[in-house]
């Protein structure tokens, strides 16, 4: 009967709490959320960043344009509609810091005798330039265009990314003293690889979008129907300054939005984004779609494109058939048309139907594999290539994502090509780096604002909407100020403050059961866990967040908690005669070279 008990919980396992801290565990990047929250809250704005920095290498940036998957993680979400703001936080101790520079790592003037060469300068590369730069090696940096950034300076327009913050936490990066090589486009990997270079990291991005050659097009010619990224870019470098009365946008997703916003602002008078399926089935982020209806651009559902209108050479509209969607049993979309098409006119036409790899620069005879999509096939988890010194990530890797996606990827790479270069198994992955510390300050004070406070999620100012469609490089969010920051700060519930309980100690008064705000917490009988989750207080059934099963107590009964519902409120902490329950804030930073060769100096 024992062996279908479940077993004591092993809270000393590095990833038992850093799942209940699940705005962290979303994070690709593992940025310690909590911790920096704590820290705006207290006016520590510099201290804030740095610890974003650490972890996420853009804050500013990614203040700004995250695609935030901490949000939907975010236990607040869990009691009330809406997350902490935590992206925004994130961009208030950007703007609000003094300088910093004084605290950046300090570059050798010894080098290590290791030289790799980056090729792309977006934001994985610059993450594996800033973990590897502090261990003295000597960087190549190379980039097709002027200037750092990647596909954060080309296709997210200056209204929601100002260039000056682009260029502030690029430049922390390339004043560690990597080689910038500007406007140098690498057209053979076998010529650079022969020039000596211990390893390569390519870290390219996905520089193509996907055309869409529907009839008619072969008369345009690309003139006047382009691919949005492409078209975003030439924005970016004031290559195109104005766009014609009327643009349609095809595509869903935040590229998509970024397009319509951004041919509003140049002078398009009518501009629509048109869509195959519902608008609830998009893939923009919602606050994108929000922003973009905000503004006034109508987007229209359910129609897909047959053709484009060219006469003597000029698009004259474009012509689509109305559908009906829908999922059938399987998950898949279905198409069905209604009987009926709409002809809607334009001047331009901006695909974003999705961006593409393009490596016709790699040769296929130095030991890269690539698969059938043209990707070359790289680890998961060391982002080596078949190549031993060839290393790819961001969307170089494994296709579009995100920027902070990009990050965290270079932060793995950079790991990989450090242990690579010391001869070390790649696969041999060092453990992050945790601690657990009390937050008992007396009998019932606590280090942190245990309390948990009712105030609805603050919304972020935007600049008047019509001086905001005036130019496509004025910022149109304006950010929190800071007694906002503060009250968005205190909705933070602090999940990274554990709940730790120690069997020994409990007599089992029920004191914390009966204080517990959630009935998060159990004293029972020993079952099968799918038994054991049902017979709780309230029945545990989120499957993918662990139970706490303590030892058995002196009862023979054992202490169960869900760690899903928890509020980390202290009040079972409080309540204990004997200290059985204990506060302690869990910190977790994910592995880093330099944290490495720190452990090895010790």
């Amino acid at each position: 009967m024992e062996k279908y008990r479940v077993k004591p919980t092993d809270t000393s396992h590095p990833e038992y709490f850093h799942k209940v801290v699940d705005c962290q565990h979303a994070c690709p990047a593992h940025t310690p959320v909590p911790e920096y929250i704590r820290l705006i809250a207290a006016g520590r704005y510099a201290d804030a960043y740095m610890i974003n920095w650490e972890s996420n290498v853009f804050p500013g940036i990614l203040g700004r344009t995250c695609d935030r998957p901490c949000e939907p993680a975010c236990r607040r979400g869990r009691i009330e509609e809406k997350p902490v703001a935590i992206c925004r936080l994130k961009r208030v101790c950007a703007d609000m810091k003094e300088d910093i520079r004084d605290r950046l790592p300090k570059i050798p003037k010894i080098k290590n005798g290791f030289k790799l060469a980056v090729i792309g300068a977006g934001p994985s590369a610059l993450t594996v330039c800033r973990d590897l730069m502090p261990l003295g090696y000597e960087i190549d940096l190379f980039e097709a265009t002027g200037s750092a950034g990647g596909f954060m300076r080309q296709q997210i327009p200056s209204f929601r990314l100002p260039e000056e913050v682009i260029d502030e936490e690029t430049g922390y990066i390339l004043d560690m003293g990597v080689n910038a090589h500007f406007n140098t486009r690498i057209e053979s990997m076998k010529a650079l690889t022969d020039k000596g270079y211990d390893a390569v990291f390519v870290g390219t991005g996905a520089p193509t979008g996907r055309q869409l050659k529907l009839p008619g097009w072969e008369h345009d010619g690309g003139k006047n129907i382009q691919v949005g990224v492409q078209w975003l870019a030439q924005v970016a470098f004031d290559h195109v300054t104005t766009a014609p009365e009327d643009v349609i946008v095809i595509g869903g997703g935040n590229t998509a939005m970024d397009c319509c916003r951004t041919a509003l602002r140049l002078g398009a008078k009518n501009v629509k984004v048109v869509l195959r399926t519902p608008i609830s089935a998009m893939v923009a982020s919602p606050w994108e779609i929000e922003d973009t209806q905000a503004e006034g651009i109508p987007i229209i559902e359910n129609h897909s494109p047959l053709e484009y209108v060219v006469e003597d050479g000029e698009l004259k509209a474009m012509t689509f058939e109305v559908i009906d969607y829908s999922i059938d049993e399987d998950g898949r979309e279905v198409f069905t048309p209604v009987g009926r098409t709409e002809t809607i006119p334009c001047s331009l036409v901006l695909l974003a139907i999705g961006q593409a790899n393009a490596f016709p620069w790699i040769e296929r005879d130095i030991g890269i594999d690539f698969d059938e999509r043209g990707m070359a096939i790289v680890d998961e988890v060391t982002y080596q290539s078949s190549n031993p010194m060839v290393f790819f990530g961001g969307d170089a890797a494994f296709g579009p994502k995100n920027i902070i996606t990009a990050v965290a990827q270079g932060h793995q790479a950079a790991l990989s090509i450090d242990m690579f270069l010391h001869g070390q198994e790649l696969t041999d992955r060092p453990d992050p780096s945790t601690n657990l510390l009390s937050q008992k300050m007396g009998i019932h004070d606590w280090s942190y604002a245990s309390s948990v406070t009712e105030e609805e999620r603050h919304a972020v100012p935007h600049l008047d909407l019509q001086e905001a469609i005036k130019s496509h490089t004025v910022e149109v969010e304006l950010g929190f100020d800071a007694a906002t920051a503060f009250e968005e700060a205190e909705r933070c519930l602090n999940c990274d403050v554990e709940t730790v309980f120690t069997a020994e100690k409990c007599i089992e008064c029920d004191g914390c059961i009966d204080i517990c705000p959630v009935d998060c917490l159990t004293f029972t009988q020993n079952k099968e866990e799918a038994e054991l989750r049902r017979s709780l207080t309230v029945p545990a059934l989120n499957l993918g967040q662990q139970i706490f099963v303590s030892e058995n107590l002196k009862t023979g009964r054992v202490m169960v908690k869900d760690e899903d519902v928890c509020l980390h409120c202290g009040l079972c902490a409080e309540r204990c005669p004997t200290s059985a329950w204990d506060m302690q804030k869990f910190l977790y930073i994910s592995p880093k070279p330099y944290h490495r060769k720190n452990e090895e100096n010790q």
